[in-house]
């Protein structure tokens, strides 16, 4: 958090000669109303067509004020200071601008700028030519200065924009393959204009205004364009595409999510982790800009003279406050959380997709995979996912795919005219990414197709769904290659079968129990450590994405857990989905949050993470509207609450996060159940029900009548790998010495 004064500091730094209401400019917008060269602390006005005051709020410091949720309609004025605006239009949230006019803006064939949205908004941009690339850097690249060029854009609130470069961005990698990257900062963040607020309509509006506006640029191959990103970069594109700009070409979003609440209140519970922390860091970094406030490259931009980057400050102040509205919807509400679910709405996107995830993704979690059956828009898409962190979606693998469906469906060429240069790269990109030597791109039969339409058709005999399994055993241990790959036409896998272990004692048994048995343990949250991993989080010596992280997964603490296990496998089950744990459980207190895990015990006596779930007992409640044999759906609903009965057993299921493991026969699958925390590296959960410090009794029943067990989705016809797989050195799956 930061002082107010180092604020109070900022804003004098910033502050408009706003006292002079000569300057005052007031423009309608998507159901929004914004005004800037205002007095600062003065009260501004909202008038409808009648005259009427429909809202009051006090201008911020910067001489800004911002009014959200205005009815769409002709005739507003903002009033402050004995001074009125002429008449304003407050237009919907459609897609379609008012006027297309807003297009017709020439932007440069590189370097840094402002572009105009159709409300007046300026955001800041950055435009990479293939050929920023330097022969420094072993590329060699088509001399073509001026362009035209295939085009991607990359957009979110990280500083991308950057004039030295973007911020946690992946332009170099597009450049490399040949294309022209425009950056693109979100208003209310860095040196663009407007106030940020997490994927707001507007904010999508801005992605549909930024697509159209690149795509009109003479430079621009065809005059189609796509969107290519990382994270919050992939995110951005579900949100652009389902507007359906028309000339988006296509998209390949890499590490998303596929709903806010799996990441952030996983099960009910608050992730105070990688959730909260990101939340804290856009809110800080949406403050205007300052020494110490808001984007670093954004102070840096004013301090250089950049006048539009210091009058865009102006509505930084008038950010939403993300921490509130995450405590304000702790619990399930439609009309709040589905505008920020992709999966309720990829269904409209229409352009061809591809997308990587992974099962065990340390920042936006292992849920992604459920967003494939929800892209019905489209019949040109492919995915793939995998074990590994969050950098794994660009593994030599997935980084071909994904070369290659940029090259054919946005580039409009096939992938061999710039293959050479795409794999003279990959040793480069993998020691700066991950930290990793002497790494190169696997063979790629389509690369070495000479025409668009061979490429193309060879493409589109993909399967739609692709795992690549044992990531990290198919070289030297935890790099970024596969054991072995799995393909299926579609998602969840045809032919997928819920296979059902009981508990009974201690045991996982494919035999429904004969006699009642119960396991107790003490729930002490404040005996799980918040995190497994002692080293950074990305590149580096300790790093998360190199090939042998510092992991520290500890046994839980004695009495403090209980688990269960399976006999040697006789046969080798192969699990592509979700699933879940279904436990009888009866509790001391009216609540308590429980966290599954599912591990492999080896025969080699090493245990291997594979995935987690995690639940609040009191918010247990399952959507019947939702949930599949496959996978429940919990309802998360205020109304649903139910605390625990005083001494009675009752049914809680535990959904599981998605996974793709082979569990060899031979092999023990183990499922732990305790308090939160202590094995992923940066998702943690420090407000836990009981509180840390305080305890439960929990006990798990199975019976004949009510049996607890463990489900999980496998699948056949994949050609699993003989040999076990290092340990440690799977990609994102812990390893430590099994202690029964």
């Amino acid at each position: 958090m930061f002082r107010a004064a180092a604020l109070l500091a900022c804003s004098c730094l910033l502050a408009f000669a706003s006292s002079a209401l000569a300057d005052f400019s007031a423009h309608g917008s998507a159901e929004q109303v914004y005004a800037t060269g205002l007095t600062g602390g003065a009260q501004a006005q909202l008038l409808d067509s009648s005259g009427k005051v429909v809202a009051t709020k006090k201008v911020d410091s910067l001489g800004g004020v911002l009014f959200r949720n205005v009815k769409p309609g002709s005739g507003y004025k903002v009033q402050s200071g004995g001074n009125t605006s002429d008449a304003l239009t407050v237009f919907d949230n459609s897609a379609a601008p008012p006027s297309t006019d807003i297009y017709n803006q020439t932007l440069p064939t590189s370097g840094y700028g402002y572009m105009t949205m159709r409300d007046g908004t300026k955001l800041a941009y950055d435009v990479h030519p293939p050929n920023d690339i330097s022969q420094a850097e072993g590329v060699t690249l088509p001399a073509n200065s001026g362009g035209p060029w295939p085009t991607l854009v990359e957009y979110s609130g990280y500083g991308y924009a950057n004039p030295a470069g973007p911020d946690s961005g992946i332009a170099i990698l597009a450049n490399i393959m040949g294309f022209a990257v425009v950056d693109v900062n979100m208003r209310g963040t860095g040196c663009s204009g407007g106030a940020f607020d997490f994927f707001e309509p507007l904010q999508n509006i801005d992605g549909y205004d930024v697509v159209e506006t690149v795509a009109h640029q003479s430079w621009v191959t065809h005059n189609k364009v796509g969107m290519m990103g990382i994270s919050y970069g992939g995110i951005s594109q579900l949100f652009t595409a389902q507007l359906d700009p028309p000339d988006l070409a296509a998209i390949a979003p890499l590490s998303v999510i596929d709903q806010t609440a799996t990441t952030l209140y996983p099960g009910g519970v608050l992730n105070t982790g990688f959730a909260v922390d990101w939340a804290k860091e856009r809110q800080a970094q949406a403050k205007p800009a300052g020494p110490k406030t808001g984007q670093e490259y954004a102070y840096k931009q004013i301090q250089a003279g950049d006048q539009t980057c210091k009058d865009n400050q102006a509505l930084h102040p008038e950010a939403a406050n993300l921490l509130k509205k995450i405590r304000q919807n702790s619990h399930y509400v439609p009309k709040v959380a589905d505008p920020l679910a992709p999966i309720t709405f990829v269904n409209k996107i229409k352009v061809p997709v591809y997308m990587a995830c992974q099962f065990t993704d340390e920042q936006t979690g292992g849920h992604c995979p459920d967003l494939a059956e929800h892209f019905t828009g489209t019949d040109k898409k492919w995915f793939t996912f995998t074990n590994g962190t969050h950098i794994d979606s660009i593994d030599p693998e997935t980084y071909n795919r994904w070369f290659d469906f940029l090259s054919i469906y946005v580039a409009q060429q096939p992938p061999s005219m710039n293959a050479a240069a795409v794999q003279a790269s990959a040793p480069l990109v993998y020691q700066a990414a991950m930290g990793i030597n002497n790494l190169s791109l696997p063979p790629d039969p389509i690369q070495q197709d000479l025409t668009l339409d061979q490429a193309k058709a060879d493409f589109e005999k993909i399967p739609e769904i692709r795992v690549l399994f044992d990531n990290g055993a198919g070289k030297n241990p935890g790099e970024p290659y596969p054991g072995f790959q799995g393909a299926f036409k579609s998602f969840p896998a045809p032919g997928t079968k819920a296979h059902t272990w009981y508990v009974s004692g201690k045991t996982l048994s494919d035999a429904k129990p004969k006699s009642a048995s119960t396991g107790s343990f003490t729930y002490n949250a404040k005996a799980r450590p918040l995190t497994d991993f002692t080293g950074d989080t990305a590149g580096g010596t300790n790093g998360l994405w190199t090939a042998t992280p510092p992991y520290k997964w500890l046994q839980p603490p004695s009495g403090t857990s209980v688990s269960f296990m399976t006999a040697p496998l006789k046969t080798t089950q192969t699990v592509f989905g979700a699933g879940y744990v279904k436990l009888w459980v009866k509790a001391n207190k009216p609540s308590v949050d429980l966290q599954a895990t599912v591990t492999e015990v080896r025969s080699d006596g090493k245990e291997e993470f594979v995935q987690n779930g995690w639940l609040r007992t009191d918010e247990r409640k399952l959507d019947a509207t939702k949930s599949t044999p496959l996978e429940p759906v919990l309802s998360l609903r205020a109304k649903d609450v139910q605390p625990m009965p005083k001494n009675r057993f009752v049914p809680v299921t535990i959904p599981l996060y998605y996974e793709g493991h082979a569990y060899r026969a031979g092999e023990r699958i183990r499922v732990i159940i305790t308090a939160p925390n202590g094995d992923q590296p940066i998702w943690s959960f420090s407000e836990p029900v009981p509180k840390l410090g305080q305890t439960a009794k929990v006990a798990i029943s199975s019976s004949p009548k009510q049996p607890s067990s463990l489900v999980l989705p496998t699948v056949s016809g994949v050609d699993v790998s003989s040999t076990l797989p290092p340990c440690p050195g799977l990609r994102g799956e812990p390893c430590r010495d099994f202690k029964g």
